[in-house]
């Protein structure tokens, strides 16, 4: 399965910044799995993220396909806004699913997408598919402060005994405690069916969706891959295991950034 989860940042007046998060395993039994594997994904032309957990071969698939819609601007019609893209995703996923062989499909699909109006209206929707009552669109609350928005996957109860930990403390409902917690589950998580790096995708006021790379165990890693010395990395955000931003090349904290308390000690 996952560990799949989405938060929101608010500062005085408003939200900030929308993430998802999740860890990078694909696992078929105990023994056969693979860290590798992208469940968060950004759009390039339009303010979007997505992610899912369940089920992997149909949304690798119809996600990727989706996104090359997007970017070729054959998805959204223009002057779309956040629900249409939304209903125009969830269409589409409905669509490409009536010639899949659903009996090869795990027991459920759930897909998290963010979307976002000016600078401000965002939204937050969960697409689920299940062998009992097929597909479900829901709409989830944003909360007023800094928070969580939903937690999905197999690793869940995991992430909740370690977020407990950081309610307890000043750190709280904080987006660096959010990430903390992934991150701090995936270093001893006991459900072999997550694992790997942690991945990013964010949604802020301007601009469109975000990929970010993790620096995680000291290795660099985008969207579940590990990079090595030779790939450009100098157009890529990135933050370590306690949410500060740090250099790519060097995997340090930048000159300049804020540092996080670390919430990760034992």
């Amino acid at each position: 399965m996952t560990l799949l989860l989405s938060w929101v940042g608010r500062d005085s007046r408003k939200i900030s910044s929308f993430y998802i998060a999740s860890d990078s395993r694909i696992s078929w039994d105990k023994n056969t799995k693979y860290d590798y594997g992208q469940k968060v994904f950004a759009f390039s032309n339009s303010p979007d993220i997505l992610g899912y957990c369940g089920d992997v071969m149909y949304p690798i698939m119809t996600i990727n396909q989706i996104l090359d819609m997007e970017k070729n601007s054959i998805l959204f019609p223009p002057n779309t806004n956040a629900n249409d893209r939304s209903n125009l995703i969830y269409k589409e996923l409905q669509s490409k699913f009536k010639e899949y062989p659903s009996s090869v499909m795990n027991s459920t699909l759930e897909i998290i997408h963010v979307s976002r109006d000016n600078e401000e209206d965002f939204i937050c929707n969960i697409f689920k598919w299940s062998r009992l009552n097929g597909w479900s669109k829901t709409s989830k609350d944003i909360p007023s402060v800094s928070d969580k928005v939903i937690v999905l996957g197999s690793g869940k109860n995991e992430f909740f005994d370690r977020y407990l930990e950081y309610l307890k403390g000043n750190s709280g409902k904080t987006s660096r405690a959010l990430f903390q917690g992934l991150c701090h589950t995936l270093l001893d998580i006991k459900d072999l069916q997550c694992g790997g790096a942690p991945q990013l995708v964010g949604l802020f006021n301007k601009f469109n969706g975000k990929d970010f790379g993790v620096v995680h165990k000291q290795k660099r890693y985008l969207l579940g891959r590990e990079l090595n010395n030779s790939e450009i990395i100098n157009n890529i955000d990135w933050r370590n295991e306690l949410f500060e931003r740090c250099d790519g090349s060097s995997t340090k904290i930048l000159n300049g950034a804020q540092r996080q308390p670390n919430e990760l000690s034992p």
